[in-house]
């Protein structure tokens, strides 16, 4: 039997409720104030920047479309809040599970004229990317999600190649979950060392000097294949089965792993809940992941590639083209 630990992070209540007023960096004219002001009350170019609140661990992004907000998590704890511009009528921003693919602070586009995309970190190659750009306060934009100037810069200091970023009709607060031993296999013993031995020297991405060039590892869980990929630099790296218990679906749902957990004897993961319908089916992630088992010549080969800052993605989606295409890593929703 899998045990597995649920922990609520007490320290993102201050962001609940009506502890939602945040303190606002506005940037005009040069000039930064400070002011209380809720969450949803942000005006278009506005957002609030607190990486002191959690100085280190595994960035998440989470953009939510019918807020027309982008919402930025450093080890489960939310640092920073913007508005944005998302995709116009017949140029929708797709939604989905994206990782960032590329990094560029000078971009230029090549589909637009030359137009510029100031801390450009890219979702697809086909042209979808987080950038610097005019919010009018309602969707503008081709496709890319807009936002300000000053919140994309700051953005771009804390991402790297691989950091997850979910594009969606709602979003959830993360939450820590600590799964004893390797994820996707049944309990043993002897597993929370094979953990620990695996992930040994390993660092987190955004600690990896450019000389180290190491990979970006990625998981992949189908529950409408059963099938289970291994991703490193956007190469499928190996394939296996999945084998599913109990009824229904699983869901969409985006684990990033962050450390060994010696208290808890198991691999802590910090969990995003991804759904693209406000109203659509939702499973709580410690169910979801429980349910899975991959074969064990997967395991070995997952074993090897994990690292801290690895993503790990559930879908009820198919691992097809019509999900995934070429190089993009992306889980279309």
């Amino acid at each position: 039997m899998v045990r597995l630990a649920s922990v609520t992070m007490d320290r993102r209540r201050l962001f609940a409720g009506a502890a939602s007023l945040v303190a606002l960096t506005m940037a005009g004219k040069g000039l930064a104030s400070e002011v209380m002001k809720e969450i949803a009350a942000l005006k278009p170019g506005e957002f609030t920047w607190h990486p002191e609140r959690q100085q280190a661990g595994p960035v998440a992004v989470v953009v939510s479309i019918p807020e027309q907000r982008v919402h930025v998590y450093r080890n489960g704890i939310r640092i920073g809040v913007s508005t944005c511009s998302t995709g116009k009528p017949g140029h929708e921003t797709p939604t989905g599970v994206f990782v960032v693919l590329q990094k560029d602070k000078h971009h230029k586009s090549s589909t637009y004229n030359d137009a510029p995309m100031p801390n450009m970190n890219r979702l697809t190659w086909s042209g979808i990317a987080l950038h610097a750009g005019k919010l009018p306060g309602y969707p503008a934009s081709h496709g890319c999600v807009r936002l300000p100037m000053e919140f994309s810069e700051r953005l771009f200091g804390v991402t790297h190649l691989g950091t997850p970023v979910i594009i969606s009709g709602a979003h959830a607060d993360p939450t820590e979950l600590v799964h004893p031993g390797m994820v996707l296999s049944a309990y043993a013993e002897h597993e929370f060392g094979s953990a620990v031995a695996a992930l040994k020297g390993k660092s987190h991405p955004s600690d990896w000097t450019e000389a180290e060039r190491r990979p970006v590892t990625s998981i992949i869980a189908s529950y409408t294949d059963r099938r289970i990929m291994l991703v490193e630099n956007s190469e499928v790296l190996a394939e296996g089965s999945l084998t599913i218990s109990g009824s229904g679906k699983l869901g969409s749902h985006v684990f990033v792993l962050d450390s060994a957990h010696e208290g808890a004897r198991g691999l802590r993961w910090i969990a995003i809940s991804h759904n693209s319908d406000v109203g659509g089916f939702f499973q709580p992630e410690e169910r979801a992941i429980t349910r899975l088992k991959a074969d064990e010549r997967f395991l070995g080969r997952m074993r090897a590639a994990l690292h801290p800052g690895a993503v790990l993605i559930v879908t009820d989606a198919p691992l097809s083209p019509d999900s995934r295409s070429g190089k993009d890593f992306v889980i279309m929703s």
